[in-house]
């Protein structure tokens, strides 16, 4: 294969979207991913300067950053690579927020012909941050992992119960908890056990969809309700957490520590309260255990 086309399909395969500039600004490369974001063809914008009512980059307090600030145009200038949280201008005429890197290309000779940037969609990011700081308005966030605390899972639980009894929209519960955690406590320092909760926090906040609420509650244990779901598909969803908790391993000084949990899952019912659905939740949690832990059992 041409090794011009192999790159170009290689960045085609890019999720961020990609584009190149020559020195006088013009787009030489617009990748598959960045018509995506965008909206723009590669025959819509190959050629044009890219500030030709393009992508108009906005910073934060709204200014234009391709006046002044350009990360392109400065990473052209001096050399450095230039990151950036920006909007840029979306063909249908709305803005999106992207975090960008520009990054200066060099010739042969080392001399400057041209910069590439990189960009992605983080309007999720946003959404989580924006979720965070309102749980932290109303006191509903766990000050140690930065998860939704125990009573705004509650407050979860007890909206879900009522959407199922109106509308039928079904939701599972997971029970989880680490394993040996009460024994571990005595073995490490309290910093040590706060950062093996963060890791665990970390771990299952990062592979939680949009539209799931996973929160801390209470000691090593956590719930994560899981709207949208029938038994089997509530099944995966504890499988995925158990297994990259499995993956995941907190640093030294010394040996990694390795951290498992034990999950248990239920579906909840039009009969149940918010309490009868937690304690069968503990008790699927419960035969978890019984068998050694590092287990999802569904029930």
């Amino acid at each position: 294969m041409d090794k011009l086309v192999l790159d170009q399909s290689i960045l085609d395969c890019l999720y961020d979207g990609l584009y190149v500039l020559d020195r006088e600004r013009r787009i030489t490369f617009w990748n598959q991913s960045a018509e995506r974001l965008t909206g723009y063809s590669q025959e819509e914008v190959l050629g044009r300067p890219c500030s030709d009512d393009l992508l108009m980059h906005l910073g934060e307090r709204g200014e234009q950053l391709c006046l002044e600030r350009c990360p392109m145009a400065l990473a052209m200038a001096d050399g450095q690579v230039h990151e950036a949280e920006v909007f840029l201008h979306h063909k249908e005429g709305h803005r999106v927020p992207v975090r960008l890197r520009a990054a200066p290309l060099r010739d042969a000779g080392g001399n400057i012909v041209g910069a590439v940037e990189v960009f992605g969609d983080r309007s999720p990011h946003l959404a989580a941050q924006q979720r965070i700081q309102e749980l932290e308005r109303m006191s509903l966030l766990d000050e140690l992992t930065r998860l939704p605390n125990r009573r705004y899972l509650l407050e979860q639980i007890k909206s879900r119960l009522h959407e199922l009894r109106r509308a039928d929209w079904p939701f599972g519960l997971l029970y989880m908890d680490l394993d040996q955690w009460e024994a571990g406590q005595e073995r490490r320092s309290r910093p040590r056990s706060e950062a093996l909760l963060q890791l665990v926090s970390r771990t299952v906040a990062h592979n939680t969809r949009a539209f799931d609420v996973v929160g801390r509650w209470g000691g090593g244990e956590f719930l994560a309700v899981v709207p949208n779901v029938d038994l089997d598909k509530l099944g995966k969803v504890a499988e995925r957490y158990r297994a990259l908790v499995a993956e995941s391993a907190l640093p030294g000084p010394g040996p990694e520590e390795a951290v498992t949990i034990s999950v248990g899952a239920t579906m909840a019912r039009e009969e149940d309260t918010v309490q009868s659905l937690i304690v069968r939740a503990g008790q699927s949690l419960f035969l978890s255990k019984e068998v050694g832990g590092d287990r999802v059992t569904v029930r």
